[in-house]
């Protein structure tokens, strides 16, 4: 199996999690949204899966640093207007799998999920 694995490489939970992949056998094809940028409607599709309110990381410095107007009235288009704009605002790392996605690193929901 080859999931799709979306993130920024130095990210500390990024590493935990591609290093608990690898300790796993698991394939997996890293996109770098630092690099690579981040896709509106790939943005929309994990927004539709797991809801903007957990794809959009509001605890990071680079959310926080946003001027007040941009994180007022926020929903799902304004959250995808935010997390291209702002690559580092999307929650790391999101996995596209068989089943679905994951957002976040929890390796009890990875294993049930990539087991």
């Amino acid at each position: 199996m080859t999931i799709a694995f979306y993130g920024i490489p130095n990210c500390d939970t990024v590493k935990k999690a591609r290093k608990w992949l690898e300790a796993q056998g698991i394939d997996y094809t890293f996109h770098d949204y630092k690099k690579e940028g981040a896709d509106p409607a790939r943005l929309e599709r994990w927004i539709a899966a797991a809801g903007w309110e957990k794809v959009l990381n509001r605890a990071g410095t680079t959310f926080r640093k946003l001027p007040e107007e941009d994180k007022a009235d926020l929903d799902g288009t304004k959250a995808v207007k935010i997390m291209e704009a702002n690559p580092s605002t999307i929650k790391r790392p999101v996995v596209e799998h068989k089943g679905g996605i994951l957002v976040g690193f929890k390796q009890p929901e990875w294993e049930a999920a990539l087991s």
